[in-house]
């Protein structure tokens, strides 16, 4: 493997901890096997190896491998590569984190790429579309994403559209949708207050009650 990543995966497999793996394994309720290599740890890992990266484009071919790895942290590493070239994505991109997110899906994977999915759509508008059409999907995570990758817009947020999406996703009773509605909610109200304190009014039928408490946090 001649590439700026040589010898990362190598490297990283040899900081196994069998123990501690195990434990970052229960947390995530045994979904994914782990290496057991803590975030902070990990950073300091692939830093060099991202430095050589930096200024070459994206690489989505690394990003796949790391999508292929077993080990959780893989997947880690595979988001803060594209945090890091975020400025480099195009509107066809969009389904390639799409990919990433329905594979392997979890809140702490699905959560870093709602805001990757966020800034292609900021630089790209008519993915908009895409955005509602995710809204619906038969898949919780597209949902998860649609609803909140508009959290970092602030008063650049299209507050017909989260209207839009958020009702598509009222009275489903899934956890990790209705969580998603609150957080949409609590960081728009940062901005816009009273426009949240009126959709709350507006649609407080058919709110669950853990998205009102999160929205209601800053209100």
């Amino acid at each position: 493997m001649d590439s700026w990543y040589q010898d990362l995966f190598e490297s990283l497999e040899k900081m196994h901890d069998k123990e501690q793996g195990a434990k970052m394994s229960a947390y995530m309720q045994n979904r994914f096997p782990f290496l057991g290599v803590p975030k902070p740890v990990l950073k300091q890992h692939i830093k060099p190896y991202f430095q050589k990266s930096r200024k070459m484009e994206i690489d989505w071919d690394f990003v796949h491998l790391c999508w292929k790895k077993p080990y959780r942290e893989a997947q880690y590493i595979a988001i803060e590569y594209i945090l890091l070239h975020e400025k480099q994505l195009l509107d066809t991109d969009i389904d390639k984190v799409r990919e990433l997110i329905t594979e392997k899906s979890w809140w702490e994977t699905v959560d870093s790429l709602d805001s990757v999915a966020g800034t292609i759509v900021l630089n790209y508008p008519y993915l908009k579309e895409k955005m509602r059409k995710w809204s619906i999907s038969e898949n919780i995570w597209l949902r998860r994403v649609a609803i909140d990758f508009q959290q970092k817009y602030k008063e650049k947020t299209d507050s017909n559209l989260l209207e839009e999406i958020i009702c598509n996703n009222l009275g489903t009773n899934e956890f990790f949708i209705d969580k998603a509605i609150g957080w949409s909610l609590r960081d728009y109200s940062k901005v816009n207050p009273e426009w949240v304190r009126i959709f709350l009014e507006r649609h407080k039928g058919v709110l669950s009650n853990l998205s009102i408490k999160e929205a209601s946090k800053y209100l």
